[in-house]
């Protein structure tokens, strides 16, 4: 049973912590640190500078135009002229690192996610939707980007600026910046009062938005059955319903986000109106008199006070919607590898073909075992097919030789050696496996037959392909093998990427070959020339053959019928169809049916 369905939020294994914010710096952000050192001190230079654009006015207002200095003031207005100029050349360059250093860094969390990806066993995919894969290693990656292209430096620098504000209100006067911190504890307990809300409603958001990626990727890779069947009207209903999901839950998250920024606005406007009131009111004669170039700078400091904590508190709306992509993104990462290399793992040796299952216990689900103490040796050189009823445990006994799933118990030997001692690229390299899944990748035709052995020569992918009866149909195409193919192959007929991935498994030149209903969408006469082909290929080659076609079969070495977990009969043909078995009754009823069928022909 899948964790979870395209309509059913995902649920996080661990609740977020602070260290997941420490893991994001010291993975990723650590290694660029001298790119954001260089960019911060840009930064607050440019702050610096910008600070005194204040004092100069109160100077102007103060001293030079009552005075009528007019060349001070010339002279002062071209020192105001290149600080902007500067400030505008430090903003341009601090643009252009910000932007190489976040995307390098998102690059990073990217690749990291997709190598974790191809360790990861067939459990984990068979687990979950495909597209709720997809949409972690693209959108909720993307989701981080202006959080770290901008964010973290502009925080920075608007924290420093901050402080160099208030270093500069406190300067001109005392009272007048106490007034004006008067509105920050205010700020404080809204976002106390919002915060796990807001963080809740994103993670809420990024659940529908994941079950909509899910349910596009699905529908676009069924679309062929959706329109067969006349399912156009069904589908898009479920697409409405799971988008309108996704709109409410982005509506009731980004509402939260929408408190701080008005809030901002609000306070700043009030202590900004208290200034006025107050400063006006103190404008006299006495010893604690405000000159009017004074409370002109002061408020403007007050708009340059309020910009970066407004920016602050957008960065932390970013934040907390970036912490909730970033969950999924740390729990992916984290997802362990169940079928790895055991500690102090070897090489496998050249295999020679001897295969042996020693009471072999497997179960997809704890408490429902599909192989049930399952037993049986196979030489060098031998061909074993595989039948029995759908669901009987085929596809799991094969799956299992290539260690795609790991025992519950027991121990499968190759040449003796147990594949659980040995690393699994070692194991894996040495083996031809063809899954009932004829997928074929984007590319020409001599680059997904070559991908099962990438050193192969041109003049060895025709050969494969010539063995398999696959170069005629090949040659007839427009560019033939370098003619271009679509994405799982949809120009090819279903025959035909059969036999491109029957020419890939057989590249690979394996001492253990595996076929799981290799031959399932062939037609007969083709499938009459591809076993004559193979022949020649299988000798002294040991072979796992899978195959609902009995007739396919009847010259391989030893039949098993598998059925409830176990191995029900084991034989040559000959000797099973003797027995009058379950393989006896398969048999004739294949028989029986391929006859009548002639019949009404």
């Amino acid at each position: 049973m899948a964790r979870n369905k395209i309509d059913i939020d995902e649920t996080l294994q661990s609740e977020f912590n602070i260290k997941q914010v420490a893991r994001l710096y010291h993975t990723y952000i650590k290694p660029h640190t001298k790119e954001l050192a260089t960019t911060i001190a840009l930064m607050l230079v440019s702050s610096a500078l910008s600070m005194l654009t204040p004092i100069i006015l109160k100077v102007i207002m103060d001293d030079y135009i009552p005075a009528g200095n007019i060349a001070g003031i010339v002279g002062i207005s071209l020192g105001l002229l290149f600080i902007n100029i500067v400030c505008v050349l430090i903003l341009r360059m601090k643009i252009t690192i910000t932007a190489k250093l976040g995307q390098s860094i998102i690059h990073e969390i990217r690749k990291d996610i997709f190598v974790h990806l191809q360790e990861l066993p067939f459990s984990y995919y068979d687990d979950r939707p495909h597209g709720k894969i997809q949409v972690r290693v693209v959108n909720y990656v993307n989701s981080l980007s202006d959080l770290l292209s901008n964010g973290i430096v502009n925080t920075f620098t608007d924290l420093c600026s901050l402080f160099f504000i208030i270093g500069f209100m406190l300067a001109l006067n005392v009272r007048l910046t106490l007034v004006c911190l008067c509105g920050l504890p205010i700020l404080a307990v809204l976002v106390f009062i919002i915060k796990r809300k807001q963080r809740v409603a994103w993670q809420i958001s990024s659940n529908k938005s994941s079950n909509l990626n899910a349910y596009i990727a699905e529908s676009i890779s069924g679309i062929r059955v959706t329109q067969s069947f006349v399912r156009e009207t069904e589908n898009i209903k479920i697409f409405n319903r799971l988008s309108d999901d996704y709109r409410k839950a982005w509506m009731q998250a980004v509402s939260y986000n929408f408190l701080l920024p008005p809030a901002v606005d609000n306070i700043s406007a009030l202590t900004t109106a208290a200034i006025y009131v107050i400063g006006v009111s103190w404008l006299s004669g006495d010893i604690n008199a405000i000159e009017t170039g004074t409370i002109i700078a002061f408020t403007s400091y007050i708009g340059r006070f309020w910009t970066p904590i407004n920016t602050l508190a957008s960065f932390y709306n970013s934040l907390l919607t970036a912490l909730s992509y970033l969950d999924r993104i740390f729990e992916t990462i984290d997802e362990p590898v169940a079928v790895k290399d055991a500690p102090g793992a070897v090489e496998m040796p050249p295999i020679k073909g001897d295969v042996e299952f020693k009471n072999v216990v497997f179960s997809y689900e704890e408490g429902l075992p599909i192989l049930k103490g399952v037993s049986f040796k196979v030489r060098q050189g031998e061909s074993f097919a595989i039948v029995g009823p759908t669901g009987a445990g085929k596809s799991t006994i094969i799956n299992l030789i290539s260690r795609f799933y790991n025992l519950d118990s027991g121990q499968i030997l190759i040449d003796g050696i147990d594949i659980n001692t040995v690393t699994i690229k070692s194991l894996r390299k040495q083996m031809g496996v063809m899954l009932q899944d004829s997928f074929i990748f984007s590319g020409t035709i001599m680059d997904n037959i070559r991908y099962g052995n990438m050193e192969a020569t041109d003049e060895q992918v025709i050969t494969a392909a010539k063995t398999v009866c696959a170069h005629d149909f090949i040659m007839a195409l427009e560019d033939g093998y370098y003619t271009q193919v679509n994405e799982r192959g949809t120009r090819l007929s279903a025959g035909q990427r059969q036999l491109i991935s029957f020419a890939r498994a057989l590249l690979a030149d394996p001492k253990i070959l595996i076929l799981d209903e290799a031959t399932s969408s062939i037609d007969t006469e083709t499938e009459i020339l591809l076993q004559q082909g193979l022949a020649g290929l299988l000798k002294n080659r040991t072979s796992f053959i899978i195959a609902h076609r009995l007739s396919t079969i009847r010259n391989s070495s030893c039949i098993l019928y598998v059925d409830k977990g176990n191995i029900q009969e084991m034989g040559t043909h000959e000797e099973l169809m003797k027995l009058k078995g379950n393989y006896y009754e398969l048999y004739m009823s294949q028989y029986d049916f391929l006859e009548k069928n002639r019949g009404r022909n």
